[in-house]
């Protein structure tokens, strides 16, 4: 897991070789970022599927209760699969247009 602290948010990328690593060594630190607006990059090259991908929503839901964004970069999956409050986008770009829309957002109170 690399993890890389940006201004507005924290980027964590996998470089594990299987999801379940991945997602056992993320969930193990996930409390470390409690206050950090969150962007997980998956590489395609890990075999991933619908429901692991539903494991986050859980995240999400936590990290938008608490007045943070989380948004998953892969361009392998299908969004319109997945529920409206799991950001999931195809590139890191995307991505952080989603945390600036959502900060802005917030601060209008919406």
């Amino acid at each position: 897991m690399i993890i890389n602290k940006k201004e507005n948010y924290t980027m964590i990328s996998s470089d594990e070789n299987s999801f379940k690593e991945f997602q056992n060594l993320l969930f193990e630190k996930i409390n470390d970022f409690k206050t950090a607006n969150l962007i997980l990059q998956i590489s395609e090259d890990i075999n991933i599927d619908h429901k692991d991908f539903l494991l986050f929503l859980t995240v999400a839901e936590e990290k938008q209760q608490s007045g943070t964004s989380f948004v998953v970069v892969n361009s392998t999956i299908h969004v319109d699969d997945f529920p409206e409050n799991l950001n999931i986008v195809p590139t890191l770009h995307e991505a952080e247009d989603i945390i600036e829309m959502e900060t802005i957002e917030r601060e209008l109170g919406f």
